[in-house]
């Protein structure tokens, strides 16, 4: 019989949705990596895999593990989510494969190019403000300021209301986990952001120039209805201005903690897009989501039933030594070909080259007026279910 052949499940206590674990999770990486290619998490009743080989496997394979029961830690087909399901992040073929068309399309390298010279002028006027100008909350004054300008402007929503972006993204990532105390503290004031978010992405009060805009010139051509629209303005939305909040961040940490790999942008600022990717390798913003077996399978000879959920840890894989050659060093320098900070497979971040673009001319502009980043006080950890960055972050950039 096959289920002779099969491995015997291992098992472990480790809580991936645990303060410790969200201060420091790179000892438990290492645990969860060398325990072996597929754990069953005894506290959630859930699979993880955290091998790069497993986690590129199981984003690779959508029939086999979907997502339209909801990247997170609850089966949405049983039990229902708190929102309507993601246009993207919670669809499969076909309806994933019609709605990625759509937002590609937005998202054109010509329509990139377009946003360049607004990205770079707004970047160039939020460096002169930041250096030299003492000590900063790196995340608020820097890291959270450019995408809350740049993105919010380019989809077009309305200027007043923003400050309800940031928690609605805690709202969405947060969602990913369980029901816990950081759940419900994203959700203390879930009406009225929602509602906001709901009112934002509505045609009439979209710029007529902006990303949302485009998106209902496809309910003119008759290929979607406007409420669906809505939810793609809205996946926007989701997933614009925290991820790449945190990859900032991250960004101003690990250039401050290794301020030789700083000098090395600032001598070649060509070389930010490949630190940038370093960074999503060695500080990945997105920690682990979920997907779901659609049917009884096995992953390295463990079976997996159907429904079961498994988690993914993206931020393991990308310090698998299986794959990485000293892989807890950080080094821009190295080839990050094939790391999944942005996830991989048909459900890869679809906004990842605007994110890459934002990073790149703030960094850029950076580098030329930085000669170092000094992180100036005690750097205050967020604990959150999906997501790696920082609450507080007190630095001082150095003319």
């Amino acid at each position: 019989m096959i289920i002779d052949t099969l491995e015997k499940p291992t098992s472990s206590a480790i809580d991936p949705f645990s303060p410790d674990y969200f201060r420091d999770p790179y000892p438990f990486h290492v645990q969860l990596r060398d325990a072996g290619p597929v754990v069953w998490l005894e506290k959630w009743g859930v699979w993880a895999v955290a091998r790069f080989e497993q986690v590129q496997a199981v984003l690779g394979d959508w029939r086999t593990y979907c997502s339209s029961a909801g990247v997170g830690i609850v089966n949405e087909k049983k039990m229902g989510g708190w929102r309507k399901p993601s246009a993207l992040l919670e669809k499969d073929p076909p309806e994933h494969t019609a709605n990625r068309a759509i937002v590609s399309r937005i998202l054109s390298p010509a329509a990139l190019r377009a946003l360049r010279a607004t990205f770079e002028r707004e970047a160039e006027v939020l460096v002169d403000r930041v250096v030299g100008a003492g000590d900063l909350d790196g995340m608020a004054d820097f890291s959270e300021a450019f995408p809350m300008k740049v993105f919010a402007d380019a989809v077009g929503v309305p200027v007043e209301g923003r400050h309800h972006l940031v928690p609605w993204g805690n709202m969405v990532f947060n969602g990913m986990g369980p029901r816990n105390a950081l759940f419900d503290r994203a959700m203390a004031n879930a009406d009225e952001v929602t509602a906001w978010i709901t009112a934002a992405c509505k045609r009439e009060n979209l710029t007529p120039d902006g990303l949302g805009a485009q998106v209902y010139t496809h309910v003119e051509a008759g290929e979607i209805s406007a409420d669906h629209a809505a939810l793609l303005v809205r996946s926007f939305l989701s997933a614009g201005v925290d991820t790449t909040t945190f990859a900032i961040g991250n960004a101003l940490f690990c250039f401050a903690m290794h301020p030789e790999q700083w000098d090395v942008v600032r001598e070649n600022p060509g070389k930010v897009k490949q630190a940038f990717e370093e960074i999503m390798r060695f500080e990945s913003p997105f920690q682990t989501f979920f997907r779901t077996a659609t049917c009884d399978t096995e992953i390295a000879g463990t079976a997996i039933p159907q429904d079961s959920k498994v988690l993914i840890s993206v931020a393991a894989a990308n310090r698998d030594p299986r794959k990485w050659c000293n892989p807890d060093t950080f080094d821009i320098g190295r080839s990050t070909v094939g790391h999944v900070g942005f996830g991989a497979g048909i459900h890869g971040c679809v906004g990842q080259m605007i994110a890459r673009l934002e990073v790149e001319v703030l960094l850029t502009a950076l580098a030329k007026r930085a000669k170092r980043i000094e992180i100036c006080g005690e750097p205050e950890r967020l604990l959150h279910n999906t997501l790696r960055s920082f609450e507080k972050l007190p630095v001082r950039f150095h003319a």
